[in-house]
């Protein structure tokens, strides 16, 4: 993923209970990440049909989440809950080998060039950083597919699955306007998303430690007790992160609907389409179901993430407080 020496210390900014973070723990985090988004992301895609419906045709599905599912069964089968899912599944795996893999080898590297006590100092910052520039690398690569996935469940019958529909959007509209009308506000979305996603997460599952005296670096401490930190602490990350990007969220969902916004450049079309859907619209529609689907999302993707890493036998990244005896 990488291009990383094959190096077996930890990083100086942390103790040798942690790592060695070279090539192979990248690989594994990066392994991890895909996993855990692919799984999560494709095991909510009725909810993700649903939320985007919602915000694709309010006038509509204007009823609730649990109406919306109702609405959808209705009117098109159970199997329409499923729309999209093969580039749900193969967009996320993707985006989630990048991020996940990115955050750790950003911050472990960003960890080492501070230090241990200013990376202990700075590990918000550190986290945001990360994430962001992981997030954009990920982004190149999710856009089409998520324009893919938009496309199937506005329109069922525009294709059969990701593989006839990447043809015809090519054919249709071409590489840029197909895949790629959607890139900034996935941007905007996907970047403060994420950056919230693992900093909250850090500084919640931090907290949570502190109250309760857990120690989660700690071997004595139970793979159970870990698991609850994870789970508590990505629920609170995943309500945080969508509350924080669902203005974005809902532009990427209506741009990417022919026509909407009009003829002109990307940007011009989202100021209209801003401007039409209005700003309490824009941060309110469909953000209930939103935030059950990042809520769930989240703790299961950081849940996941720790089971893979350790089964993997990688010694997770933590920060260290120099001013403790590890």
């Amino acid at each position: 993923m990488f291009a990383l020496k094959q190096e077996k210390k930890p990083v100086l900014a942390l103790s040798g209970k942690q790592g060695p973070f070279d090539l192979t723990y990248y690989l594994k985090g990066a392994l991890a990440g895909g996993i855990c988004c692919a799984i999560t992301h494709g095991a909510l895609c009725p909810v993700d049909v649903v939320k985007t419906r919602m915000q694709l045709e309010p006038q509509v599905y204007n009823k609730g989440m649990i109406d919306g599912f109702k609405q959808v069964v209705r009117n098109e089968g159970v199997g329409a809950l499923a729309t999209g899912l093969g580039p749900t599944v193969v967009g996320y795996f993707v985006q989630g080998w990048f991020k996940f893999g990115g955050v750790e080898f950003f911050k472990i590297n960003l960890s080492q060039s501070l230090g241990k006590e200013k990376a202990w100092e700075n590990r918000i910052p550190i986290y945001l950083g990360a994430a962001a520039m992981a997030e954009f690398i990920a982004d190149i690569f999710l856009c089409p597919l998520e324009a893919t996935r938009i496309r199937l469940v506005s329109n069922p019958e525009y294709a059969s699955g990701l593989i006839a529909a990447f043809p015809k959007i090519i054919k249709d509209d071409g590489v840029i306007k197909g895949f790629y009308s959607g890139f900034a506000p996935i941007l905007f979305k996907q970047i403060p998303y994420t950056m919230a996603k693992f900093a909250v997460q850090g500084a919640a599952a931090e907290k949570i430690c502190d109250v309760t005296g857990i120690d989660v670096k700690s071997p004595s401490t139970s793979g159970a007790t870990k698991m609850g930190v994870s789970l508590s602490s990505g629920v609170i990350a995943g309500v945080a992160a969508a509350i924080i990007s669902h203005p974005a969220d809902t532009l990427l969902s209506l741009v990417n609907k022919p026509g909407a916004g009009g003829n002109g450049s990307i940007v011009s079309r989202l100021v209209n389409l801003a401007v039409e859907t209005g700003f309490v619209k824009l941060c309110l529609t469909g953000l209930g179901a939103r935030c059950v689907m990042i809520g769930s999302l989240t703790a299961g993707q950081f849940g996941i993430f720790d089971i893979v890493m350790a089964a993997t036998g990688a010694k997770k990244f933590h920060f260290e407080n120099p001013n403790e005896d590890h």
